[in-house]
C-alpha cells in the first residue's frame, strides 16, 4: 500500500521552505528517489510525477517530487536557471531527506531536461547521501549544449522561445490554499522578475556564467553512479558521450532514437521501459543489490537505418548495439578527402560558397519532440544552395558511432562569419536524409572563451565535431557533405552576407567507423515500455497536436516559418486546478538580408482553481542591427478577468563576435 503525503515542507537553513510531495512504499525505511524541478508539481507535472513516483514506490523506494525555490509553492524567487542557490538548496534537501525516519539514508536523483541538469550539478557537490543519478536529455556543458548558443552562435530558434515560456510559466500564482499566508505578495514579487534572456544575451562567450553549473568543469568531483538517457532526435545527445568519457566512477548511457520525450512514449519507436531500467540502477547503487548492471556494457545505443525524410516518424528502423567502454577502442577513424565536388577522392581545389539566408529551414528543430512536424526534411533544396561533396555509391553498408569530425582549410571575406556542415545519406532515388551536422562561429575557432575576428582572406585551419550519431549507411547509397556560411534559424546570421572559400587538399571528413560487436546480440535486452496508469485528468480542450508551416512572399522576398507547440490543450486535475499552456514561434528572414532576421514568440497560460482564475500572456521579439541584438519582452497578467500586471522590458545587446 502506497501512502501519499502532501504538502510536505522541506526547511532551508535561511528560513525558506521547499514544497514537496511524497509517495511512501509499504516497507520503511527505504531509499529515496527525488526529482527536483521548476515545473510546479501541483499543476504542471501532475501526470508524469504520479506515474513515475508510484512506480518507484511500488519497487520499494520513497518517491519525492520537489519544487525548486521560487517555483510552485516553494518560497523565495527563481531569478534564473541553475543558480547557486538552487544547487545549495538541492544539497540541503538531500541532507534533510536522508535524516528522516522513513529513509535509509541513501538518495538518488532522477529527471529529464532541467531536472537532469541539476542532478549532475548537485552530484558534483558530493552531498554524502546522494549515491546515484539518472540524468536524461540534459547537458554537462551549459554553453555547448543548451537552448542559448550552439557552436558559439546565438540559437535563434530556441533561446527566445525558452525565455518566453519560462516567463509565462513563472507568472502563474502559487496555489493559495497550499502556499498559505503571503501567497499574493510572493506572486506579485515573482511577476517583477527580469526575463531570463537578459542574462543569457549578456554572456555571448563561454565565461564564468556558463562554467557555473557545467558539470564537465567538475567531473573529478562526481562520485555518484550516473545513468544517462539520451535521444538522437533530441538536442542534448552529445553530453551523454562526454559524461561516459569524463567520469571515472560507475556510469552508463542508453541512447535511443527519441526526441525530447521520455523513452516510454517516444517518438519515434522503438520504445523502452526506462522506469524499470532506472530501477535496476537504483537497486544496485541505492540498495546494494548485486544485479549485474555494473558488469553490462557502458553504452547501449540504437543504430539507425535510413528512412525516407519526413517531418515526423512513428518508428525508426535499426538495431540496438553495445560498447563495453567509451571512448571505445573498437571505433576506427576513416578519412574521406574532399575534391572538386567529390567526397573520398582528393583534389587540390579552391571552392567558394556565398550566403543564402534560408539555408537551414529544412533542418527541423534543434530540440525536436518528434510530435510537432519538427524533424529534418529532404535536404536537396538546401544542398543546391550549399557547397557539396558527394561520394561514390557505397559497395557495402557503412556504420558509424560517435562524432564525425570536419577538418577545413577555409577563408571568410568578413570579420564575423560562421560555417555549417551537414552529412547526409543520398538514397538511390536521389532523396537526401540528414544524418548529422555541426556549426561553428569562426570567431570562436580557438575556443568559445577566446574570440577573435576573422581576417578577411586569411586562411584558417578549423576543426569541428558533428553531433554524435549511430547510423548505418546502406550499400548503394552515397554520402554527401554540405557546407554553408549560414544556417537559419539554428544560428543567428552574420551581420553581412559572407562568402567562404574552402581549400580541399588539406580538408577532410573523418568518420567514426564501427564494426559489429558480439555484445550487440549477447547484451541483455532493454525492458519493454511499462508504467502505472495515468491519474484521472479531464481534457477540456485538445491541443493542436503541433505543426510547422512555411510561407514565402515573392513581393518582399520574406520567408516566414511558424512552429506551433500547442500540443497540450487544457486539463483539469483531480485537485480541481485547470491548467493550459501553448506557445507559437514565428521566424522571418528576407532573401539576401541577414539584418531582416526576426523571431517572435507568444506564450499563453491559464490557471483556474475554482476561486482564482489567472490568464497570462508573455510576448517577446528579437531582431538585430549590424551592431546590436534588440529584444523586447512583455508580460500581461489578468486576475479573474481584470488586468493585474502589464510590463514591457526593452534591451539592446552589443553583438560580441556574433
Amino acid at each position: 500500500m502506497i501512502e501519499v503525503r502532501t504538502p510536505v515542507w522541506i526547511p532551508m537553513p535561511d528560513g525558506a521552505r521547499l514544497h514537496a510531495k511524497l509517495w511512501l512504499p509499504a516497507e520503511l525505511p527505504a531509499p529515496a528517489v527525488i526529482e527536483y524541478g521548476p515545473y510546479r508539481l501541483t499543476d504542471g507535472t501532475v501526470a508524469s510525477d504520479e506515474q513515475e513516483m508510484i512506480w518507484f514506490a511500488q519497487q520499494g523506494y520513497v518517491g519525492i517530487r520537489i519544487d525548486i525555490r521560487g517555483t510552485g509553492e516553494s518560497t523565495g524567487l527563481c531569478p534564473d536557471e541553475y543558480t547557486e542557490q538552487e544547487i545549495l538548496d538541492g544539497c540541503d534537501a538531500i541532507a534533510w531527506i536522508a535524516e528522516q525516519e522513513w529513509c535509509t539514508g541513501a538518495v538518488g536523483m532522477t529527471g529529464y531536461s532541467w531536472t537532469g541538469f541539476n542532478g549532475l550539478q548537485i552530484a558534483a557537490r558530493r552531498p554524502p547521501a546522494l549515491k546515484a543519478v539518472s540524468s536524461g536529455y540534459s547537458t554537462d556543458d551549459r554553453y555547448a549544449d543548451d537552448v542559448h548558443y550552439r557552436g558559439g552562435l546565438v540559437n535563434a530558434m530556441d533561446m527566445l522561445h525558452w525565455s518566453v515560456c519560462m516567463h509565462g510559466w513563472q507568472a502563474r500564482p502559487p496555489v493559495p490554499r497550499i502556499y498559505g499566508d503571503g501567497w499574493r505578495e510572493a506572486w506579485l514579487e515573482r511577476l517583477e522578475l527580469e526575463p531570463w534572456i537578459a542574462h543569457w544575451m549578456a554572456h555571448q562567450q563561454r565565461d564564468a556564467y556558463w562554467r557555473h553549473g557545467s558539470a564537465c568543469e567538475e567531473f573529478g568531483e562526481i562520485e555518484a553512479a550516473v545513468l544517462c538517457v539520451a535521444g538522437w532526435t533530441d538536442g542534448y545527445t552529445d553530453s551523454a558521450f562526454r559524461v561516459l568519457a569524463g567520469l571515472s566512477g560507475p556510469r552508463r548511457a542508453i541512447v535511443g532514437p527519441w526526441g525530447h520525450n521520455d523513452p516510454i512514449h517516444g517518438p519515434p519507436a522503438p520504445l523502452v521501459g526506462i522506469l524499470s531500467e532506472q530501477t535496476r540502477w537504483w537497486d544496485r547503487w541505492l540498495k546494494g543489490i548485486a544485479n549485474g548492471i555494473d558488469e553490462e556494457p557502458m553504452l547501449v545505443a540504437y543504430e539507425q537505418d535510413p528512412v525516407v525524410p519526413a517531418p515526423r516518424l512513428a518508428e525508426r528502423p535499426g538495431r540496438w548495439i553495445a560498447e563495453e567502454s567509451w571512448p571505445s577502442p573498437r571505433i576506427a577513424e576513416r578519412e574521406l578527402a574532399l575534391g572538386d565536388g567529390t567526397l573520398g577522392e582528393a583534389a587540390d581545389c579552391v571552392l567558394a560558397i556565398g550566403s543564402v539566408q534560408t539555408v537551414g529551414l529544412d533542418g527541423g528543430s534543434w530540440c525536436a519532440d518528434g510530435k510537432s512536424d519538427d524533424l529534418p526534411l529532404d535536404q536537396r533544396d538546401e544542398e543546391a544552395a550549399s557547397l557539396c561533396f558527394t561520394s561514390a555509391p557505397l559497395e557495402e553498408d557503412l556504420a558509424i558511432l560517435g562524432h564525425a569530425r570536419m577538418r577545413l582549410a577555409l577563408t571568410a571575406d568578413q570579420p564575423v562569419a560562421m560555417v555549417s556542415v551537414r552529412l547526409s545519406e543520398i538514397a538511390e532515388d536521389g532523396s537526401s536524409l540528414l544524418v548529422t551536422r555541426g556549426q561553428l562561429n569562426l570567431c570562436h575557432r580557438d575556443g568559445h572563451d577566446r574570440p577573435a575576428h576573422c581576417v578577411p582572406g586569411e586562411e584558417m585551419a578549423v576543426e569541428l565535431a558533428l553531433d554524435a550519431i549511430a547510423h548505418r549507411f546502406r550499400a548503394g547509397s552515397r554520402l554527401r557533405l554540405a557546407i554553408s556560411p549560414c544556417y537559419w534559424p539554428w544560428a543567428w546570421p552574420s551581420p553581412v552576407p559572407v562568402t567562404l572559400t574552402v581549400r580541399t587538399d588539406t580538408s577532410a571528413l573523418v568518420l567514426p567507423v564501427r564494426e559489429p560487436s558480439p555484445l550487440d546480440t549477447a547484451m541483455r535486452p532493454l525492458d519493454p515500455p511499462a508504467e502505472p496508469e495515468i491519474p484521472p485528468i479531464e481534457l477540456l480542450r485538445p491541443g493542436s497536436g503541433g505543426s510547422r508551416t512555411r510561407t514565402y512572399d515573392p513581393t518582399t522576398g520574406v520567408t516566414t516559418s511558424v512552429f506551433d507547440w500547442d500540443i497540450g490543450g487544457a486539463w483539469r486535475f483531480e485537485n480541481g486546478i485547470t491548467w493550459e499552456d501553448s506557445s507559437i514561434t514565428t521566424m522571418t528572414i528576407a532573401d539576401g538580408d541577414p539584418l531582416s532576421a526576426r523571431v517572435e514568440v507568444r506564450n499563453t497560460c491559464l490557471y483556474d482553481d475554482g476561486e482564482l482564475t489567472v490568464d497570462v500572456v508573455a510576448d517577446s521579439a528579437m531582431w538585430c542591427t549590424a551592431d546590436d541584438f534588440l529584444v523586447t519582452c512583455r508580460l500581461e497578467v489578468a486576475e479573474n478577468g481584470a488586468p493585474l500586471f502589464d510590463r514591457t522590458w526593452d534591451y539592446r545587446f552589443p553583438r560580441s563576435f556574433n
